[in-house]
């Protein structure tokens, strides 16, 4: 019960941080973006193109249940990813040694970029500031949000998935505030 009022009452509080967000659309040129992956792997968009199309999942943390659900579903669907001549790359705002745990939770194979400076959260708008109020109801249940994200610790993604074309091109948006909502996979195979 008292994960569910958390729940309710972090969707209350984010709405009015959420409808200022500026999404890219289906058609936009996609942002570069350079990261290091769980592996220490040098990942660009650039490169990754070169070998197909790729699937941008942006996600909040490990501590986030409907994350880890996501990302689980992705990398058991993960060859039907790649036999569509795609690869997914996921990026989160939290610090590598809890990347480590996502990946002990959901099994992920594929890379996932510790984005420091937020650097590709903000290119791909996808970036909102957590309240000090809501930060405060994250830690009364056991998310210190500030502890696994390090510097920019007041900031999460909206849970969003972009398809992008090797022509750069976005092909498919997924990008909603409701943190509870996130793409089936379905949707994206239809969309590679």
């Amino acid at each position: 019960m008292k994960k569910l009022l958390l729940g309710v009452l972090l969707i209350i509080s984010f709405q009015p941080l959420f409808s200022q967000a500026k999404d890219l659309k289906v058609g936009d040129v996609s942002p570069s973006f350079t990261g290091m992956d769980q592996h220490g792997k040098k990942i660009s968009l650039e490169k990754l193109l070169e070998k197909g199309k790729v699937v941008l999942v942006f996600y909040r943390g490990n501590w986030c249940p409907y994350c880890n659900k996501e990302l689980k579903h992705l990398e058991d669907s993960l060859e039907l990813i790649m036999a569509k001549g795609a690869t997914l790359v996921a990026v989160t705002p939290e610090m590598p040694e809890y990347v480590q745990k996502t990946i002990e939770k959901t099994g992920a194979t594929y890379s996932i970029l510790y984005d420091k400076d937020l650097t590709i959260m903000d290119a791909y708008a996808v970036t909102f500031k957590v309240d000090e109020e809501a930060l405060t109801r994250y830690k009364n249940v056991g998310i210190d949000i500030r502890a696994t994200n390090g510097g920019e610790g007041n900031k999460l993604p909206v849970p969003a998935v972009y398809v992008i074309g090797q022509d750069k091109k976005i092909k498919y948006v997924f990008y909603d505030p409701n943190y509870r909502i996130r793409a089936s996979v379905k949707e994206i195979l239809a969309n590679l």
